[in-house]
């Protein structure tokens, strides 16, 4: 799905700001029907932003079910003429639009886009009433998944098994915007191997919303002098630019990749969409990752798209700031933990050179990890009454939305299509075979994926040979042999070196790091200290250093994020950051400062640091 823009045909109005906002009063939104009248500005929410933590009201932070946004918005008179559509950057984790009284469209899946073509519902010039239902409802057969417990006094719980608070609404921009009545659609750009300075290819198609007979067609290339660099009239082929610049870590180059429908008589555009590309090839071989043929190795970091009030609302001060503080510390790379974030972060990073493991919402496919923690005998994480087909469905439909969105960005090296599912229980590999197979179907330029748990150890793990990468998340020092490092290093080299010689895939440490308070001092291995997490990280980094496999290290995680209040361990969240949520730094960061910045590079100099000093 492209992003709208704004161009000389195009036009884009933002519908961000203050919408007026309600609580459904039961889970028959059909009886209380809001969209069929005026919601009352008593409540207000800011939009794009989570609502949970903008009220002071504990029943408005823990509502579970649907909630209502409205507001007022018209159809600019000079669009006469066009197409136009609106667009919602996201809903979590289900939407459903109302244009007056009218059922517009629903979206199920928290964190992609989806949009409706209401031209024919709305005339040029005319006001609509518009309608957002928002639910935040996990079940068995969402992604992520979960189940809502009705308790004695008839509230409503939900449950799920992420480590994250289940932040809810419109967290990201709506938009209203039009396109000609016969428009580009889609825009799929591939890129083939090219060294500095040679002949870069583009393989691409563009798809226009019918066929184009009678009119024109061209496909441009402008380098970022603005300079022409290849041409075609074909609607799919490829381009060669010669004396190519590279999309590398670290010194990004973007392209303008331009598609235009002309008239045949003048030339004239009728349609225009940009795409920004970067000329970049990424692969596997062996134990190593390569971008552009050359060895990378990832530092950096697994996220939150979590900051204060706002909860997972897009803010664009949080990320450049964010960003910042990830440059100065070294860090080339982050892994979008756990779900797809705002496409604003990949553009960012598109533009600066950072790259990304780019993840799904399917985080909670483990039921034995709640289990184990609270005592509980676990119940299989995959059967008829748990995560079964219509889970794995929207799964899949995650994933199609997914790649469909993301494809074209070149910061986005990898697909990560689950977050510690179960990967040692029986019905794991049917389940996520089929899924393997979609993400190769749809995108087979980028390696795959997933993020094993601790439980699932080499040689009981039954699918990380399906995938190209290895992804292990792993808390010696913290979970495991708690306050004894002594111990923990030992363990986590065994570890290590299982997955080594097993399958020889390169490692990427995708999760390590230990909760920590900041300001609390100890001499000693005390947990929650500043200076256990620093000892924590160093004797991982220790270990890293002596598996050749090993190709990246991400801490968990580059900043506190709050959490369900459900567990007595989560004391105002997850701490397990190296900033606090408010981006104040603890002691640990000056230590991976120096590691991911040092001029002799990392693993004995084997690897050349993206941001050295």
């Amino acid at each position: 799905m492209l992003k709208p823009q704004s161009n000389a045909v195009r036009e884009l109005v933002s519908l961000d700001g203050i919408w007026n906002f309600a609580l459904a009063q039961s889970t028959d939104i059909e009886a209380e029907s809001p969209w069929e009248r005026q919601i009352p500005a008593r409540l207000q929410v800011p939009v794009p932003a989570s609502y949970n933590d903008i009220f002071v009201d504990r029943k408005i932070r823990d509502h579970v079910g649907w909630v209502f946004y409205q507001r007022q918005v018209t159809v600019p008179r000079l669009w006469s003429g066009q197409r136009y559509f609106l667009r919602f950057d996201a809903a979590t984790h289900q939407g459903r639009v109302y244009i007056d009284d009218k059922f517009l469209v629903e979206h199920i899946g928290g964190y992609t886009p989806f949009e409706a073509d209401i031209t024919d519902l709305v005339n040029p010039g005319q006001q609509f009433r518009l309608t957002v239902a928002v639910n935040n409802e996990l079940t068995w057969h969402t992604i992520p998944p979960g189940r809502v417990e009705v308790l004695e006094n008839g509230d409503r719980k939900q449950h799920y098994q992420h480590d994250f608070f289940n932040y809810a609404g419109l967290a990201r921009s709506v938009w209203l915007y039009t396109v000609p009545k016969t428009f580009i659609s889609r825009i799929s750009v591939n890129t083939r191997e090219a060294e500095e300075g040679q002949t870069g290819i583009l393989d691409y198609e563009v798809e226009t919303s019918q066929v184009i007979d009678g009119l024109g067609f061209r496909v441009s290339v402008l380098d970022e002098d603005e300079t022409l660099v290849a041409q075609s009239c074909s609607q799919r082929g490829s381009l060669e630019i010669t004396s190519v610049h590279l999309w590398q870590p670290g010194a990004a180059y973007l392209y303008q990749f331009r598609a235009e429908i002309t008239s045949k008589d003048s030339g004239e555009a009728l349609d225009i969409c940009d795409v920004l590309v970067g000329v970049r090839t990424v692969k596997v071989t062996g134990n190593q990752f390569l971008i552009n043929d050359k060895p990378f190795y990832f530092t950096g970091f697994g996220k939150h798209e979590d900051t204060p009030v706002r909860g997972k609302g897009h803010d664009p001060a949080y990320m450049v700031h964010d960003f910042q503080l990830m440059k100065w510390m070294g860090a080339n790379s982050f892994r979008t933990s756990h779900y797809p974030y705002a496409e604003e972060v990949l553009e960012y990073a598109d533009r600066h050179g950072i790259v990304v493991i780019d993840e799904t919402a399917a985080v909670g496919l483990n039921l034995a990890i709640v289990a184990g923690v609270l005592g509980l005998k676990a119940v299989p994480t995959f059967s008829p009454d748990t995560m079964n087909d219509k889970t794995q469905e929207a799964h899949a439909q995650g994933i199609r939305e997914l790649v469909a969105r993301d494809k074209n960005h070149p910061s986005v090296v990898m697909w990560a299509i689950a977050n510690e599912p179960s990967s040692s229980e029986e019905g794991v590999r049917e389940y996520m075979e089929p899924l393997v197979a979609l993400t190769r179907e749809l995108d087979p330029t980028r390696p795959l994926c997933f993020a094993n748990e601790n439980q699932a150890n080499a040689a009981a793990d039954f699918i990380s040979d399906l995938f190209d990468v290895l992804c292990l998340n792993r808390y010696y020092g913290w979970y495991i042999n708690t306050g004894n490092l002594e111990a923990a290093e030992p363990g986590l080299e065994k570890d290590l070196r299982s997955w080594q010689s097993k399958y020889d895939k390169p490692i990427i440490m995708s999760e390590y790091g230990a909760d920590t308070m900041a300001g609390l001092h100890a001499v000693g291995d005390v947990p929650w200290s500043e200076e256990y997490q620093t000892r924590i990280l160093e004797m991982s980094h220790r270990v890293f250093d002596r598996i050749d496999n090993v190709v990246g290290e991400h801490v968990w995680n580059f900043a506190d994020f709050q959490t369900p209040a459900t567990f007595i361990f989560r004391v105002d969240g997850n701490k397990k950051g190296v900033f606090t949520r408010d981006r104040r730094p603890k002691s640990a960061v000056q230590s991976l400062r120096k590691r991911w910045t040092e001029p002799k590079g990392l693993k004995n100099g084997r690897y050349q640091n993206v941001f050295s000093s």
